[in-house]
């Protein structure tokens, strides 16, 4: 396949708000012996990319600068060590950065073939978000059948997925949400909306749960709720944190309450994981997820499609927080 030798990519120009992103041309990038060359056609946004550009989310060595966490497309060149792909093939991929541009990078291990019936700006909007949902909630956490679960954020990309997830695989969750529109869209996807505005997420969950609790906690604010999702925990319950908007730093807090609970706190960024914990997810995904994916369950909820040459409006929309579901560039 015909590959430009150059192409149009976004580039973080220093530190700081949307501004800083800025349309520019470089080189295409060529795969290593373990991976995929794809020719995008969308890109996922995702806060870390926001961290990313605003200068709080450090790479990790070998991590392209460019910001970009998950894409779909086309394949159009192969490492010489990969098998199970050919040129032509419609994938999605978690990338180790790089996708806001027109040619990515991705490891194999960590690209998947488009599951049947979606186009390609609803299969960019997977492999951030499922991955995630799916490493925390499921894996660290242990969600199961017959266990309750508890999602803040739950209008987010990571928030609508993990609804969706829950539903699908007969899951009892709650979620929180900052206003009557965002409940609504809660309760579409199965879950039991609680208002943070009107009502304290610990008092609502004693209630419907006769004070049990929950068994599991998916989190994306850190301190300001540790205290509080600590309450809201069942005995041997599970809080996993997979986000600090409401800081990172928790002080004077009485450890005695979770040795009373037996509680479990733990948590994950994507970005400090293997290659080989990333592939195992996958594996995972391709297993218990994309027969989902195929039957028309758990499709990404798409907010907004924004071009590539605007990524910066793209970043200033999700930082305003109406947003429900994912906001993906189209590149093609």
């Amino acid at each position: 396949m015909n590959t430009p030798s150059r192409m149009n990519y976004i580039q973080i120009t220093q530190p700081g708000g949307p501004q800083v992103l800025e349309l520019a041309q470089a080189e295409v990038p060529q795969p290593g012996p373990q991976d995929l060359l794809i020719k995008v056609h969308a890109a996922g946004i995702n806060r870390p990319d926001v961290l990313q550009r605003a200068g709080h989310y450090p790479m990790k060595p070998g991590m392209s600068p460019v910001p970009g966490l998950e894409v779909a497309g086309e394949v159009v060149a192969i490492g010489d060590d990969v098998t199970g792909f050919k040129v032509g093939d419609t994938v999605c991929a978690l990338t180790n950065g790089g996708g806001y541009a027109e040619y990515c990078l991705a490891p194999a291990t960590q690209t998947l073939p488009i599951p049947e019936g979606l186009d390609m700006v609803h299969a960019a909007a997977i492999p951030e978000t499922f991955f995630t949902v799916w490493a925390n909630l499921f894996e660290l956490g242990q969600a199961e059948p017959g266990k309750t679960v508890l999602i803040h954020g739950g209008t987010s990309g990571i928030g609508t997925t993990a609804l969706m997830l829950c539903k699908a695989l007969g899951i009892k969750a709650f979620a929180t949400a900052g206003s009557e529109k965002k409940c609504e869209q809660i309760r579409a996807l199965g879950g039991e909306a609680i208002n943070y505005r009107e009502a304290r997420f610990t008092e609502v969950i004693a209630r419907h749960t006769e004070d049990k609790g929950v068994d599991v906690i998916l989190d994306i604010m850190g301190a300001s709720y540790f205290e509080d999702n600590v309450a809201a925990l069942a005995r041997r319950g599970r809080l996993v944190i997979i986000g600090f908007l409401g800081g990172g730093t928790v002080k004077d807090f009485k450890l005695g309450t979770i040795m009373d609970k037996q509680g479990v706190i733990t948590g994950s960024m994507m970005r400090s994981r293997s290659a080989e914990e990333k592939a195992e997810i996958a594996q995972a995904l391709q297993a218990n997820v994309w027969p989902l994916l195929a039957q028309g369950q758990c499709t990404p909820i798409i907010d907004r499609v924004f071009s590539l040459a605007e990524a910066a409006d793209a970043h200033a929309w999700m930082e305003e927080g109406s947003h429900i579901g994912k906001i993906v560039l189209s590149v093609v």
